[in-house]
């Protein structure tokens, strides 16, 4: 397990490379014995610097949901990351400056009426908890390079969970849908950059259930004596791959009678 110091120290130079977004090497190389637990220690030291500059946690994200990309990761659950007030962004403007490496993905946020907390809790549990369920698009990005500048191997899970499990963005959208409104593995969305279709889906990518991660994180936060707490908002996780962006892209995100939303990157 990581020191104290250097949980510090490698939170530290995540917060520089987000701020000057300029990306540091893969902590994994720099230190072969790194853990997951580690990387869940360096996030945690980081979002806890930047509460300590005056943000706000306002719901958390999961990822690497997908048995593809859980197999890719050489992992067998997803991972999870926290949202932050700063992070939430209207359909419109999304400001590049923002971002070092931006990549799109599409999902469902889950926004909690009540407290989830517990080691047992079921899809019921997440759909009774929940206030309502709504298109979201969530902006990822790589403060640690994804791919190692020197030999070109591509980071490793411990780098990501690191990196706040690559969380940077969300974007909220569309119907706002009471959870047992409609068949929530069958919602749909495709997304178009450009004009073009680069990516489509369901929400049955998710797991089978976009309320099994939400379930699972609640389930992962109880050791810690934490919790999925009222009015937070929960990204299920992504049912595309991501999509590159650059300035001068538009995207929009259609999910059919969920509404449908525009973005731009300027």
């Amino acid at each position: 397990m990581f020191d104290k110091q250097l949980i510090q120290q490698l939170a530290a130079e995540l917060h520089a490379a987000e701020k000057s977004r300029v990306q540091v090497e893969h902590f994994s190389k720099r230190h072969p014995g790194m853990t997951i637990e580690d990387g869940y220690a360096v996030s945690r030291a980081w979002v806890a610097m930047k509460i300590a500059e005056g943000r706000t946690v306002r719901g958390h994200k999961i990822g690497l949901t997908s048995r593809a990309m859980q197999q890719s990761s050489q992992i067998d659950e997803p991972d999870y990351g926290t949202l932050l007030d700063d992070m939430f962004f209207a359909p419109g403007a999304i400001p590049s400056e923002r971002f070092i490496a931006p990549r799109v993905e599409v999902e469902l946020a889950f926004v909690l009426k009540r407290r989830l907390e517990g080691a047992h809790i079921t899809i019921d549990d997440v759909l009774d908890a929940t206030d309502y369920v709504t298109p979201a698009i969530e902006i990822i990005d790589a403060r640690i390079e994804q791919f190692d500048r020197h030999t070109r191997a591509m980071r490793k899970v411990f780098d990501t969970i690191s990196d706040n499990a690559a969380n940077a963005g969300i974007v909220l959208g569309g119907r706002k849908l009471l959870p047992r409104e409609t068949d929530l593995p069958w919602c749909g969305a495709i997304l178009r950059q450009n004009g073009v279709v680069e990516e489509t889906g369901l929400a049955a990518g998710v797991q089978g259930h976009p309320a099994i991660g939400v379930a699972w994180l609640a389930m992962k936060l109880a050791p810690w004596g934490e919790f999925l707490e009222a009015g937070e908002v929960v990204l299920a996780g992504s049912f595309t791959r991501p999509v590159p962006a650059q300035v001068g892209d538009i995207f929009d995100a259609d999910y059919g009678p969920l509404g449908r939303f525009e973005f731009r990157f300027v």
